[in-house]
């Protein structure tokens, strides 16, 4: 991704294009759809030397995902995944590899949803299938 896509993706989000928000979204969009944590963006923008704090790499995935830049996948109470890939779709998850990967939205179906409490709707359903290699 070129620094002037990158500018004009953070535009069309409503968001500042400040220089390290711009070299953050480079990474993280500039290689197709990728599932990142925060550590490994962070690793990555150190490789690259664009210097950035850990903080400031949570800062801005926080920012990117309000924005609607991309989805947040929860897998435990401290591993928090960020997709790139905001389309409707669900997750494996290998335990052994903390590796996370995309099921397509038409190889899966939800069946027996309850009704949602009244004056509200199904913003979205999170399917994660956790998978372990066969020993």
């Amino acid at each position: 991704m070129t620094t002037t896509a990158a500018i004009e993706r953070l535009r069309r989000a409503s968001l500042r294009p400040t220089r390290q928000r711009v070299a953050l979204a480079k990474i993280l969009f500039g290689s197709g759809d990728r599932h990142m944590t925060a550590e490994q963006l962070h690793a990555e923008a150190v490789a690259a030397r664009v210097p950035v704090s850990l903080a400031t790499v949570y800062n801005a995935l926080n920012q990117f995902t309000r924005a609607g830049l991309l989805r947040e996948v929860a897998i435990e109470g401290d591993r928090t995944y960020f997709d790139t890939n905001t389309s409707n779709h669900f997750h494996y998850y290998i335990e052994t590899e903390d590796r996370l990967f995309d099921i397509e939205a038409r190889e899966l179906s939800v069946n027996g949803l309850p009704e949602p409490p009244p004056g509200t709707k199904v913003a979205r359903i999170d399917v994660i299938v956790r998978l372990r290699r066969d020993s």
